[in-house]
């Protein structure tokens, strides 16, 4: 009967890093799944402000993230980018701006408009993008420094 001693090993150090919290009076449980930490001391008011603050704004991250996932890609950035100094724009203007086929480039809108990054406006046969405004908010800041050619400054 073989006896592995890991599990031993674990269960150890699990209950020397839970009494060494209590010694230090911390205030809620230290056991963390296969993570460790070295800090003396926990701030507990920090901790508990930041998770409601995360949990309260968990909505917001996810809109933020979608954008920021979709204007990660060099190609729709600059159509975002375009959108944003010219308002709006049909897919062959960004197609003549970007030298890129016009079936490339409505590829790019399409995800751009699914996730809702930018809407579109039918004029008789065609059809115009423009950023949403939630988005056009967001990405402003981003923006302005491309803008002011000021990006490799800031870095």
């Amino acid at each position: 009967m073989e006896i592995s001693i890991i599990p031993l090993i674990n269960k150890y150090f699990d209950v020397f890093y839970l009494s060494n919290c209590l010694n230090k009076q911390i205030n809620y449980l230290c056991i963390m799944d296969n993570t460790s930490c070295i800090r003396q001391q926990a701030d507990i008011k920090q901790i508990k402000r930041c998770k409601e603050r995360v949990s309260e704004l968990s909505g917001s991250f996810d809109y933020l993230s979608n954008g920021l996932e979709l204007a990660g890609n060099n190609v729709r950035l600059k159509i975002l980018f375009l959108l944003y100094e010219e308002k709006r724009l049909c897919v062959c203007d960004v197609s003549d701006i970007l030298g890129m086929t016009i079936s490339a480039v409505s590829q790019h809108l399409r995800k751009l408009k699914d996730r809702k990054l930018i809407a579109s406006e039918r004029e008789a046969q065609t059809i115009f993008y423009s950023l949403t405004e939630e988005y056009e908010k967001m990405l402003e800041p981003f923006f302005k420094i491309l803008h002011e050619n000021k990006i490799l400054e800031t870095i």
